[in-house]
């Protein structure tokens, strides 16, 4: 098959896999917020920077690290190396995460007060901390299936994780009611890790069914391959953190920032639960179809370059790029006519209706730049990647510091706008570079 056709075919079912999850978990959150509140939603929300900074240090750089050299490896007919690559790769991943669970567990109030600004996050950490390992099963599985352009086992994975932790939690909230006791948000940091420990069981269950990973070790190939994979993986670990780390002091701040516009601090959480847990999600929505894209493009990109054909390349990027930016145009206008309705109808607030408007110009802009994102990482320049992400955030930690004291939300909402068109722009210009030289 070719790497197009390959490319099409993951996209169709990562695209399926991530539409139907992104219309359960849109379901979900219109539960959340009739259930458990604005403000509630808002701390269940905040509390995702300090999950996303773990992940970023244990999976993350692993992950694509391991996804590009497993395509290399099979475009090599190496498939017993690309095995032993997962096995150290899960291996490393499993030993960060336990190892955060306990910083988590140990400074969960500290981290509550002095980062994120609120007490009331401490459970949240400490129950969301148990999901980093299945996170890190998870994540591993996943790219190594990537890396082998095979993308049904994690679309049927996400599926099971999404549906899980939306079952757990229904029944959860049933359950306590029932009991006569009121439902806390914690519910829904719970439905978190048990989702990853059953996707991850599924996705461990599914490998083991290959065959032992233990027999494709040899003391040669652990050695090279610790050193090739760590040579990788850990500019990509350095560059994601940095950039998730960024992105955290981002979310936290928006609260404090908003309370120095002049809001009390429930108004501020309510409307950064409205912003962060409704309106951003819905425009988010389409980016199912970009992120299947973007998914399959690096390794396909990888695979590709590799073996020196640089018209299929060419061709794979502008099918993949082209695409991308034709839906974000459609997404613009769907939300600029439908966005107000979609705020009052679905979530019950006029807020996240002007949000989404404004939001909407944002999509023309967030869709490429999945897919421009993967081309370059594709190439390996993820330093690159880095300086482009940390640009736009950059813009945008600018925005809530002086903008939103200000003028409030909106002056976010602008700085968002303007760091996607700066970050779209620096993107095109890297990669259009870069294939010119090659």
């Amino acid at each position: 098959m070719s790497a197009k056709h390959k490319l099409f075919e993951g996209a169709i079912i990562l695209t399926g896999a991530g539409l139907i999850s992104r219309i359960m978990g849109f379901f979900f959150r219109i539960f959340l917020s009739h259930a458990f509140g604005e403000e509630s939603v808002g701390l269940y929300q905040l509390v995702f920077p300090v999950y996303a900074l773990c992940l970023s240090l244990s999976t993350a750089g692993i992950q694509t690290a391991l996804s590009r050299m497993t395509a290399e490896k099979a475009a090599l007919g190496r498939a017993s190396e690309a095995r032993s690559i997962l096995g150290i790769s899960l291996t490393i991943t499993l030993f960060i995460s336990f190892a955060e669970i306990l910083v988590v567990q140990k400074n969960a109030s500290f981290i509550a007060i002095s980062f994120l600004g609120d007490e009331r996050c401490t459970d949240l950490l400490m129950i969301i901390s148990y999901a980093l390992p299945c996170a890190a099963v998870h994540s591993c599985i996943c790219g190594y299936y990537f890396g082998l352009q095979n993308t049904r086992l994690p679309a049927v994975s996400q599926l099971i994780e999404q549906a899980v932790r939306i079952v757990s939690v229904l029944l959860l909230f049933f359950f306590t009611q029932n009991s006569g006791r009121t439902p806390s948000i914690r519910l829904a940091a719970a439905g978190i890790a048990v989702g990853e420990f059953v996707s991850a069981l599924f996705a461990a269950h599914a490998l083991s069914r290959q065959g032992s990973l233990i027999r494709t070790f040899s003391t040669k190939n652990i050695t090279r391959n610790i050193r090739e994979l760590l040579g990788l993986s850990l500019p990509l670990t350095a560059n994601r953190t940095v950039v998730t780390l960024l992105q955290s002091v981002e979310a936290a701040s928006i609260p404090v920032c908003l309370k120095l516009y002049g809001l009390n601090t429930s108004a501020a959480l309510s409307l950064y639960g409205v912003l962060t847990g409704m309106a951003l999600p819905c425009i988010q929505f389409p980016s199912a179809i970009t992120n299947s894209v973007g998914t399959v493009l690096m390794p396909a990109v990888s695979a590709t370059s590799t073996s020196g054909n640089r018209p299929a390349v060419i061709r794979l990027l502008k099918k993949a790029v082209g695409s991308c930016f034709i839906l974000g145009l459609a997404c613009c206008l769907f939300f600029l006519i439908f966005g107000r309705l979609i705020g009052t109808v679905l979530f019950h607030s006029s807020t996240a209706g002007k949000f989404i408007l404004t939001l909407a110009w944002i999509c023309p802009f967030l869709y490429t730049n999945t897919s421009l994102f993967s081309a370059i990482n594709g190439y390996g320049k993820t330093t690159s990647t880095f300086l482009i992400n940390a640009c736009g955030l950059i813009i945008r930690i600018g925005s809530v510091f002086f903008i939103i004291p200000h003028f409030g939300i909106q002056g976010y909402l602008w700085g968002l706008l303007a760091s996607q068109l700066t970050v779209s722009v620096l993107a095109f210009i890297v990669l259009a570079v870069h294939v010119s030289k090659e």
